[in-house]
């Protein structure tokens, strides 16, 4: 998985925005404003994910290329190195967790507008 395939990946979930809040060097992708996913389109490619934390430590134990999420609440947030240990099935796979997890956080009424999209 490259920077492109992960934009496209992420903007195709419904209700999801991008934008660059940090700097113009931070990728941000949020549903219903709340961030699931963000990348810098600079240096090494990576990915911080959010996680259930039983999960994130299981990912990290099982992973070389996933570490505790860089710049973020390490019990809920991974982050992903493109090592050549992290298939794009598993990427993806991780970008959906994170993604349900942030809808489900959200309010009924929210969570029913993405939906209606």
């Amino acid at each position: 998985m490259n920077i492109e395939e992960l934009r496209e990946y992420c903007l195709k979930k419904k209700g999801v925005e991008e934008s660059f809040p940090f700097d113009e060097t931070v990728l941000v992708f949020k549903v219903s404003g709340k961030i699931f996913a963000l990348t810098s389109t600079e240096g090494e490619f990576t990915v911080n994910l959010k996680c259930e934390p039983e999960k994130a430590i299981e990912l990290r134990e099982k992973y070389s290329g996933v570490k505790p999420g860089y710049h973020m609440n390490k019990k809920h947030w991974n982050t992903i190195y493109f090592d050549g240990s992290i298939s794009d099935l598993d990427a993806k796979n991780w970008i959906e967790d994170s993604y349900n997890l942030v809808v489900k956080s959200l309010t009924k009424a929210q969570q029913q507008h993405l939906k209606n999209l």
